[in-house]
């Protein structure tokens, strides 16, 4: 338990010295940890006892943590801190992950400067560097330069093997051999799996592109959320990241891109030429709306046939170090239940009847049995009943999903989208067809409808300004002005 000791100054300025014991070092001593405290003008002596108790106690909390900070100390060191006290399942993986990564360019930049010293002008050129330099502020990038699909047909080696031995995301692997830029530590493990030197299979380049404003966003987010805690700890006064004292880095609101009726019609018609998995997958999300993690976390006892629903109860996604994991739906009103037509449950029908096929051609290959992963990293062996899998039973990574339509989209030369377009195609036409919004938003899974109108605001503006015209058309109203001679 800290201790304290009284200290009154020349002038008569009372302060508390306090000090507790972080265990000892290797001669024996104990390491010893202080603070000094002083109250605020005004305070009684019973409100003193009480503070001042209060601050040893939280000392104690801080010593026994591993970490004694003040103002002087580092902000990379307290963002370490931070990051350790916020790993999974404290925040999502995936989260964490993207927090990890943000953090190696704002700790280059800001890292060495102490808490009590940081202002928002240092924040403010941080953000600008970010916009003008990018990924100068701490990251290269790699290009193969040779073709690395060859060397995985020379070795045998399938893209999804050379992933999970790397560790990394499949999509990380197959933007390798279209050329595409990725990190230098997934090159590193890219070579190491084809057991080659990393200088003979790519091209490491300074990256000198600006980020994103939605990017240098979360830079700021994260770097306000640290300093916010270190203010609830006392560490500093006021968090200068804060809206009180800096304005947050713009950013300029882009449209949910989508399908006209047209262009969705044309994407349907071109996919019943298609396999049946990928088919099947490209439908759901055409005609559900649901999240692609959301589509791979879909399992037969979701799909009720009877009644024409389909019950969204966890979602899918890939983790770098963890894998592919299951976890709960992104909210509460993210659990939820979707209406179907006959249409719907018939083609589904059609991929249930191709899906038990599948599964009998595999045999003993088929994994009957699978490991499922959660957040934590914990493992619980359930029965297979996944709609979409590898061919040998396993979870498929979402990723996979985001590669084909790259790919079908190129081969039918169609208007280019993403899985996630075909969720705004979804909501978009809704709203065009006179659906409540909060009908929608309770479809989509949105928290609130404030969501839904924030992100197509353009789309109900435009219906907004159609239904000002059916009113005129109905009522066969003739408001213009006509001259008129009086007498």
């Amino acid at each position: 338990m800290a201790t304290h000791k009284k200290h009154v100054s020349k002038s008569g300025e009372v302060s508390y010295y306090i000090r507790s014991f972080d265990g000892r070092d290797i001669n024996g001593k104990q390491i010893e940890k202080t603070m000094t405290w002083k109250p605020a003008p005004g305070m009684t002596e019973r409100q003193i006892e009480k503070e001042l108790e209060r601050q040893k106690v939280l000392f104690d909390e801080k010593v026994k943590k591993g970490f004694i900070l003040d103002g002087a100390t580092r902000f990379v060191d307290y963002a370490n801190v931070w990051m350790k006290n916020n790993e999974p399942p404290q925040l999502a993986p995936k989260t964490y992950e993207r927090y990890k990564s943000l953090l190696v360019r704002i700790n280059i930049a800001i890292g060495h400067i102490k808490l009590e010293k940081l202002q928002s002008h240092h924040l403010q050129a941080f953000y600008k560097m970010l916009v003008t330099e990018g990924a100068k502020a701490g990251t290269t990038k790699a290009v193969a330069k040779v073709n690395l699909d060859d060397i995985l047909k020379s070795k045998k080696l399938s893209k999804a093997f050379v992933a999970r031995t790397a560790e990394i995301a499949p999509a990380t692997v197959g933007a390798a051999c279209k050329g595409k830029n990725i990190t230098l530590e997934s090159a590193q493990a890219i070579s190491k799996v084809l057991e080659k030197e990393m200088d003979s299979l790519f091209k490491i380049e300074q990256n000198d592109a600006g980020l994103s404003d939605k990017t240098v966003l979360h830079h700021h987010r994260l770097i306000s959320s640290i300093l916010g805690q270190a203010t609830r700890e006392r560490i500093i006064p006021f968090n200068v990241a804060d809206r009180q004292y800096m304005k947050a880095p713009k950013v300029e609101h882009k449209e949910a891109n989508f399908l006209d009726d047209v262009q969705a019609q044309e994407v349907i018609d071109k996919l019943f030429l298609e396999p049946m998995k990928w088919r099947t997958a490209l439908l759901l999300l055409i005609f559900t709306g649901m999240r692609r993690g959301e589509l791979m976390g879909l399992e037969w006892k979701d799909i009720d046939f009877n009644n024409s629903l389909i019950y969204i109860r966890r979602t899918s996604q890939y983790v770098s170090g963890l894998g592919i994991i299951c976890k709960d739906t992104k909210n509460k009103s993210s659990n939820r239940v979707i209406k179907v037509t006959e249409e719907v449950l018939d083609f589904l029908t059609e991929y249930r009847t191709w899906w038990l096929t599948e599964r009998l051609k595999m045999g003993d290959r088929w994994h009957k049995v699978i490991e499922v992963k959660d957040a934590k990293g914990t493992i619980e062996l359930r029965k297979n009943d996944r709609l979409f899998v590898q061919e040998d039973g396993t979870p498929m990574n979402p990723d996979s999903v985001t590669d084909w339509t790259e790919k079908f989209v190129k081969r039918h030369n169609l208007p280019k989208f993403s899985p996630h377009s075909l969720r705004h195609t979804n909501i978009t036409l809704q709203i065009e067809n006179g659906v409540p919004l909060r009908n929608v938003a309770a479809r989509a899974g949105h928290a609130n409808t404030s969501t839904t109108s924030k992100i197509y605001s353009h789309v109900i503006k435009a219906v907004e300004e159609r239904q000002a015209e059916v009113i005129s058309d109905a009522l066969g109203l003739n408001l213009k002005k006509e001259v008129r001679h009086t007498s």
